[in-house]
């Protein structure tokens, strides 16, 4: 399959419609988003990597509740963290004055609070008991003989990729598209090695290497906000755009109203990277948090997810007063464009949006 000759070829393969595909954004992304992205005839998506299997087989069964149509459900591949108590300590006690300041104590200890996919055969089982349409990777691949039961239990399989090197290996893993996540994505980079050099390429350059590379129909994700967007997403050869940030502050969603304030407001103008909330890096608007993380006496923090821990407790415990601005408020480097829509309303303007670009590109071509 050529995604240079057939380019309806990847909504055949997904059996959706509209070349729209709506991020699976763990912790944000619900059931009732997913379903309304899948019955307006694009991809709904739901994140797992935070969830343990049942919790997964839960969302699962809700979204058929409400969607007879395809979804996605997306997990982490990260390598397993290797715990280091002195790093986790030094942590610790650099954010002690903080949860002291919103009258709270910190963890006595952290812990790894996401299991990785490739060490969750539960997760698995769920998959193959459950059949869901497709399954999307993130942070790398599980191993062949997991990739290879998926396949044999019918289910179409993506995987995101940051450059040529990990494209080329989610060819040969026997992925059906690769999702191009270019560095203007919100969330967690998708890197497979966080030792190696990140080639940071933008969406559009990294779309159009794919495409020329590989025969794999390639979708295009980060910062790509509106229809204009996935009209030049689909004009460098993609075969489908993705939208996390898009999507984030949709009534369905299940985000805190201060990262609704911040993302319908002036924070939204900029983002940054940061791995002091999570312990890997990803693109987050400026908040307390980020700024803590680029403070020059900040330690380095603990690996992704130990981090997290400690993270999610500073959150709870300066929301519980009122501030916000230690929550995970990932956003794209265009989150200025988002809009306050129900999901399918959202979903009816993307579709116009798109239906007017390709017009305005046509008479530009005529």
């Amino acid at each position: 399959m050529s995604n240079q000759t057939d380019k309806r070829a990847l909504l055949r393969l997904l059996n959706i419609k509209k070349p729209i595909i709506q991020a699976p954004m763990a912790g944000v992304s619900t059931p009732a988003l997913a379903a309304a992205v899948s019955n307006a005839g694009g991809l709904g998506s739901l994140g797992v990597g935070a969830m343990n299997a049942e919790g997964a087989r839960k969302i699962i069964r809700e979204t058929r509740a409400l969607t007879g149509k395809p979804f996605n459900i997306n997990v982490f591949c990260h390598s397993p963290a290797a715990a280091d108590e002195a790093v986790d300590r030094q942590w610790l006690n650099w954010l002690a004055p903080l949860f002291e300041k919103y009258g709270a104590k910190p963890p006595a200890s952290l812990s790894e609070i996401y299991t990785s996919f490739v060490a969750d055969p539960a997760m698995l089982e769920v998959f193959l008991d459950e059949k869901p349409a497709i399954v999307s990777f993130h942070f790398g691949l599980p191993p062949s003989e997991v990739i290879a039961d998926l396949r044999k239990a019918g289910i179409r399989l993506l995987a995101s990729a940051t450059n040529l090197k990990e494209a080329a290996q989610v060819a040969a893993a026997g992925a059906d598209a690769i999702v191009a996540q270019g560095i203007e994505a919100g969330g967690h980079r998708g890197i497979f090695d966080t030792d190696a050099f990140d080639d940071r390429l933008g969406t559009f350059a990294l779309t159009r290497l794919l495409v020329k590379e590989f025969d794999l129909p390639v979708i295009a994700a980060g910062g790509i906000m509106d229809g204009a967007g996935i009209a030049a997403a689909l004009a460098l050869g993609a075969q489908a755009a993705q939208l996390g940030t898009a999507f984030v502050a949709c009534p369905e969603t299940s985000i805190d109203e201060g990262y609704r304030r911040a993302m319908l407001g002036a924070p939204a103008r900029q983002t940054t990277f940061t791995a002091a909330i999570s312990g890997r890096i990803a693109r987050s608007m400026v908040n307390s948090f980020t700024e803590l993380g680029d403070d020059a006496r900040s330690p380095k923090p603990p690996v992704y997810p130990v981090a997290y821990d400690a993270g999610k407790a500073l959150h709870a415990a300066a929301k519980a007063k009122g501030e916000f601005g230690y929550g995970a408020q990932w956003a794209g480097q265009a989150a200025a464009l988002a809009r306050s829509l129900p999901a399918a309303e959202l979903f009816a303007q993307l579709e116009s949006e798109l239906q007017d670009a390709v017009r305005q590109l046509q008479q530009f071509a005529g």
